[in-house]
């Protein structure tokens, strides 16, 4: 079991981040006080959230299930350089381009949780995120991100930046005991061309829990990454990473991939490209080491300027050192529209994914997912969306000695915002998931509310 010395490891890791991110605000203050100290102070968005929420089953469990009210109250602090909403006056989400030449994106909140029936399940969570970007001559580039998070519920949001709305990690933790995740990421690309850039990116993702059913690792990934055109027409990306693994149970490892790609573009609105991915992964004894290779083709077509698809797909073949082999296909296609008032996203994926650094460790996984959301602006002040999702998810024994689990992860959410006011905003949401296994001991079904208020000081 774990022992109260674990928590002054959780306190001294949150502890860390929030100081980490205060200090990064503090550096920030010369930059972005700019003119006069108004506008500085401007740029400080302190509020509160007030939630409410009834959850059907907070175990995830087969049967028995516990339900209950847990009433939430979030004090916050957001510091951006972004520009803000004529109509709100909230902060705009950062692009997937970088906004200006330099900026500052800085959220955090603590979380109270307190329940009402299972009171002593009570604890402090925290839920931040920060992005900060530099450019120098218009050809380096520095960047930070970092993201963290202490909570205790069952499943926890992909938090990969790639991840979809309504896309969680595979795996579940049973047993209602607060996590701790932080994820740093600093990053450095040279600009040598329109399009031609050196990139190099680390990770360092570190997860502590305090379940007798987890256990604790750290992932420290560093990718360095070439896209480089020999014309308008054709160009080429080479991706390397070097991953090192470290469990406080499993047997460490460490992981090489490399990635090439060729695309050749059309016109600017259509480009076709192939890709072929290798990867090895070698763990400590008694741990069993693989290989997987992957070719693959695609598309990327932009249908008007705001409906766009990409779709590629190709095979994979997994070749563990002990136990059977697979090969099977992988695709992955993507269909946005993104209009002034509604936004939808389709999303088909299948191929592999690796579950590690997470609640479960489930490691090598075959996987198919769809998942599909649309956002729609109401009126100017109100805004409802809906997401739905389907999984299925094999988990491969490798000496083969049981038959391998098989789950069908089922989700739908549907949510509705309102601008009460400049400063007040209503929240509303509605899900239900559910999980189908050949494991009884692994199904479950969840209903959950949630109500919240947010008051903003402006």
């Amino acid at each position: 079991m774990k022992t109260h010395a674990n928590y002054s490891i959780y306190l001294t890791h949150l502890t860390c981040s929030t100081m980490f991110c205060l200090l990064c605000v503090v550096i920030a203050v010369p930059g972005a006080a700019g003119a006069d100290g108004s506008d500085f102070l401007s740029k400080f968005q302190p509020y509160i959230s007030l939630q409410e929420e009834y959850d059907s089953n907070i175990d995830l469990t087969p049967d028995n299930e516990i339900d209950d009210f847990i009433t939430t109250i979030y004090p916050g602090l957001r510091f951006s350089t972004l520009g803000r909403s004529e109509t709100t006056g909230q902060y705009r989400l950062p692009s997937s381009t970088v906004e200006g030449a330099s900026g500052f994106d800085f959220d955090y909140r603590l979380g109270l949780f307190f329940y009402a029936k299972e009171s002593d399940r009570n604890y402090i969570g925290v839920d931040g995120t920060l992005n900060a970007w530099y450019t120098v001559e218009q050809r380096w580039r520095f960047q930070l991100r970092n993201y963290s998070i202490r909570s205790q519920d069952s499943r926890e949001p992909d938090y990969s930046p790639t991840a979809l709305p309504g896309q969680y990690l595979l795996s579940t933790q049973r047993v209602l005991e607060p996590y701790f995740r932080n994820v740093v990421t600093p990053s450095v690309e040279y600009q040598f061309g329109r399009e031609n850039r050196v990139f190099i990116n680390y990770v360092n993702n570190i997860y502590r829990t305090s379940s007798s059913f987890s256990q604790d690792s750290m992932e420290n990934t560093v990718t360095p990454r070439l896209d480089y055109w020999f014309d308008i027409r054709n160009g080429i990306t080479l991706e390397y990473d070097l991953t090192f693994g470290e469990f406080e149970i499993d047997p460490d490892y460490t992981g090489q991939t490399g990635r090439g790609r060729y695309t050749h573009r059309f016109n600017p609105r259509t480009s076709v490209f192939v890709d072929y991915l290798f990867q090895w992964v070698d763990f400590d004894f008694p741990g069993n080491d693989y290989y997987v290779n992957r070719p693959s083709a695609g598309v990327e077509h932009a249908f008007t300027r705001t409906l766009s698809v990409k779709a590629e797909g190709g095979f994979f073949v997994y070749d563990p050192k002990i136990g059977r082999s697979y090969t099977r296909p992988y695709y992955d296609l993507a269909l946005t529209q993104a209009e002034q008032r509604t936004t939808y996203t389709l999303s088909f994926q299948g191929g592999y994914y690796e579950d590690y650094f997470s609640s479960e460790n489930q490691g090598f996984t075959l996987y198919h997912r769809a998942i599909g959301n649309i956002t729609h602006r109401l009126t100017r002040d109100l805004t409802l969306g809906l997401t739905g999702s389907v999984e299925r998810a094999e988990y491969p024994r490798t000496l083969g000695l049981i038959e391998n689990r098989k789950d069908w992860i089922y989700g739908v959410w549907g949510n509705a915002a309102y601008q009460v006011l400049r400063w007040l905003k209503l929240g509303l949401d509605i899900s239900y998931t559910e999980d189908n296994s050949n494991f009884d001991v692994n199904e479950y079904k969840d209903f959950r509310t949630i109500f919240n208020v947010t008051a903003t000081y402006f």
